[in-house]
């Protein structure tokens, strides 16, 4: 069920203008709403964490062509990946979406705009807290965090940490008509020829403002096969429990993409006269941490 999330929104905010990468020991948790048990401590999971200070994206930690390393997905038409549009600037990892000079048509698709997807080299495990700090672009394309095995017949699941749009249209579904002020997580098990029925479990809450107004902290600890805790700002928010258990590791997934169901409307929805900030998602980090 929808909820608007509490007024103790208020201290993460504050939390949030406060933090500095440098401070990062832990996960990002609120006073009283870290999950570990006593007995054990947070350790970062350092080949898949990355405050993006650096000039260059690190090519040992991240894959921004959408094509190699057992990938094969390049964008949802009309919407094509594009690694050049994934950049390091002030401290953020920034993906920019604008409109293709011309469409590009390959394997029987038409692309009109461009985004990309950057994946992590590396895969989570059970047990791992895999957290990111994101400000959505305000078009009518994607910000996305996720998680996703590669294909295995048996088991081809995907987990979404959070997933919104930055604005919305008179072609919007009605079902997904506050999507660009929400949290929402997807735990899916995909179709594939072993598994030909696809299985999801979802929750979602409102956030006090849109997604592109502000930095938002969203995480989830990956407690076990079978259940996995969300938080939003430090604050625990829901749990899922995944219909099929859970034990494949997973690679980071940060997707900035187009929906059949927030479709680009003829004047692009920002996605062409946006100024470059309404344009671009930015990731401040990226944190993965193990219990020790």
């Amino acid at each position: 069920m929808v909820k608007i999330v509490s007024s103790l929104m208020f201290i993460a905010i504050c939390s949030l203008n406060q933090t500095t990468n440098a401070q990062a020991t832990s996960p990002y948790f609120l006073k009283d709403q870290d999950p570990k048990p006593n007995s054990k401590s947070w350790v970062a999971v350092e080949n898949m964490s990355d405050d993006f200070d650096a000039k260059k994206l690190n090519k040992n930690k991240w894959q921004s062509n959408p094509i190699g390393n057992g990938w094969m997905w390049d964008g949802r038409p009309p919407g094509l990946f594009k690694a050049e549009n994934v950049t390091l600037k002030k401290g953020n990892m920034n993906v920019t979406v604008s409109a293709l000079k011309k469409p590009v048509h390959k394997n029987n698709k038409t692309f009109n705009y461009q985004g990309a997807i950057v994946r992590s080299i590396y895969p989570a495990e059970v047990g791992y807290y895999i957290e990111c700090k994101m400000k959505a672009n305000a078009t009518v394309m994607s910000s996305t965090f996720w998680l996703m095995t590669k294909y295995n017949c048996e088991k081809k699941q995907e987990l979404d940490i959070q997933e919104c749009v930055g604005r919305l249209t008179d072609k919007t579904e009605s079902w997904a008509k506050n999507w660009d002020g929400i949290y929402h997580s997807n735990a899916i098990h995909r179709t594939t020829k072993c598994h030909p029925k696809s299985e999801r479990v979802q929750k979602m809450v409102l956030t006090e403002t849109k997604n592109h107004e502000r930095f938002y902290v969203y995480g989830a600890w990956w407690k076990s096969p079978t259940e996995i805790l969300f938080y939003l700002d430090g604050k625990y928010t829901y749990t899922l429990n995944p219909t099929v258990t859970w034990d494949v590791p997973a690679y980071i997934q940060m997707a900035i993409e187009t929906y059949d169901w927030n479709p680009v409307p003829e004047d692009g929805g920002l996605v062409k006269s946006g100024s470059k900030e309404q344009r671009t998602t930015q990731y401040d980090w990226v944190r993965t941490w193990k219990l020790n």
